[in-house]
């Protein structure tokens, strides 16, 4: 069951949410990294390495994305929802290059082959580590079910990668059992690739949330005819949605009788507005009314 969102308007649990990533990749790092050493395992000091860029990507997720929570002030007058895509958009941009980077490793050991001494307590920390990650996983999605956060969705993706690059790493250790040990390139790089593709996808998605994209025509349709649907809207003209952070914002004009009372405009626009901001993952709009029939609007085919 998601968790509710708190009177803080959420930044409590996305607090929370950070620090489990936060003290997650640190025992990860514990676990792997002490094992790898000890016994010599390049795939575990990789994966514990890889952790160790999780961790730097979890801290600044703590830091900087509960700005995103802040109040409008003089300074951003709009709120400040475009930090968190930003936060994403560098958790996006690390998850990649530590893909590229795992890549890299796993060429290396095809080319020079690996050097591994196998031991039990090698597939234990990896059992461990993989355990640990999914539990951390769970938390932020269970708590993302309400925030929808960009920056912890993005978080919990790259816990997901934990898992695959750890299962990739006990493939490898499995190989050295069975005298078989270039398993641990190939399937490193298979995971390496996996990794990149993701981290792609997320920096993607939160760049069109930067710089002010638009959605598809589905959701510009669904907009209009919310519009249309108000028994007073004659025409509608000149729509503009975009994103703003995480939400879309809404500017339209919409064609009204140019000879109703004032008083009873004002009410229409509030209620086309309210009905805008209802409709899922708007977070505002503005609407200007127009007396129909003057014939001066630019976009004719939407009335």
């Amino acid at each position: 069951m998601a968790e509710d969102v708190p009177a803080d308007g959420g930044r409590s649990a996305f607090a929370r949410a950070s620090w489990a990533n936060v003290l997650g990749n640190v025992v990860k790092i514990v676990a792997e990294g002490s094992a790898g050493l000890a016994f010599g395992s390049v795939a575990l000091l990789a994966d514990a390495a890889h952790s160790l860029a999780d961790l730097v990507a979890s801290v600044v997720v703590l830091v900087w994305g509960r700005s995103s929570f802040d109040e409008p002030d003089t300074t951003h007058p709009h709120g400040h929802d475009r930090i968190e895509p930003l936060t994403a958009l560098f958790v996006g941009a690390m998850i990649a290059l530590l893909g590229l980077n795992l890549l890299y490793r796993s060429l290396e050991g095809l080319v020079a082959g690996p050097d591994i001494e196998f031991s039990v307590l090698l597939l234990a920390a990896l059992g461990f580590s993989i355990v640990d990650m999914y539990l951390v996983y769970r938390y932020t999605v269970r708590i993302n079910d309400r925030l929808q956060s960009t920056a912890l969705a993005a978080l919990a993706k790259d816990c997901l990668n934990d898992i695959y690059t750890s299962i990739a790493a006990i493939v490898g250790v499995l190989g050295v059992l069975v005298n078989y040990p270039l398993l641990d390139p190939i399937a490193g790089g298979l995971v390496s690739l996996l990794v990149v593709y993701q981290g792609v996808e997320i920096g993607k998605e939160n760049v069109d949330y930067l710089i002010g994209a638009a959605p598809g025509t589905e959701k510009r349709g669904e907009i209009t005819a919310a519009l249309r649907r108000h028994p007073a809207v004659e025409g509608v003209h000149d729509l503009t949605v975009f994103y703003d952070g995480t939400v879309l914002e809404v500017e339209v004009h919409v064609e009204v009788d140019g000879d109703m009372p004032f008083r009873e405009a004002h009410d229409i626009e509030s209620a086309l507005v309210d009905r805008l901001r209802g409709l899922e993952d708007v977070g505002d709009a503005h609407v200007h009314l127009d007396p129909s029939g003057i014939g001066e609007w630019k976009e004719s085919a939407e009335r």
